[in-house]
């Protein structure tokens, strides 16, 4: 398997809730910052929510009220918890973990979990 991999995913109606999971393996989990972005079709991935190896949350301002971001580093795991769907979240969730290296700065990500809110 990849390093990261979503779970989650799925349909649901509008104002319902769905939580995603990323778990991790083959990295330093507690080394890395962790996050979220989303991918609609035909439009780039954007940054959803980012939680970093000390902690600390960044929520785009458009699900902020609405999805949380945690972290269980025993678990190797990130979670997106997602309130309030609308159908504009609708998109691929993909999970990517930023590390550094001696040689630089690197991400990885995650294959994407489907969500679909329905209207």
């Amino acid at each position: 398997q990849v390093p990261l991999v979503e779970s989650g995913g799925g349909l649901v109606q509008a104002g319902g809730s769905l939580r995603l999971s990323c778990v991790a393996s083959g990295i330093i989990f507690k080394n890395h910052d962790m996050g979220w972005y989303y991918q609609a079709p035909g439009k780039q991935r954007e940054l959803v929510a980012v939680i970093t190896r000390g902690g600390i949350t960044n929520i785009a301002d458009s699900v902020k009220g609405r999805f949380a971001i945690s972290r269980d580093n025993a678990k190797n795991t990130v979670y997106l918890q997602m309130n309030s769907l609308k159908p504009e979240d609708t998109a691929v969730y993909y999970c990517y973990a930023h590390g550094t290296s001696w040689s630089g700065p690197y991400d990885f990500w995650g294959q994407g979990t489907q969500v679909t809110v329905s209207s």
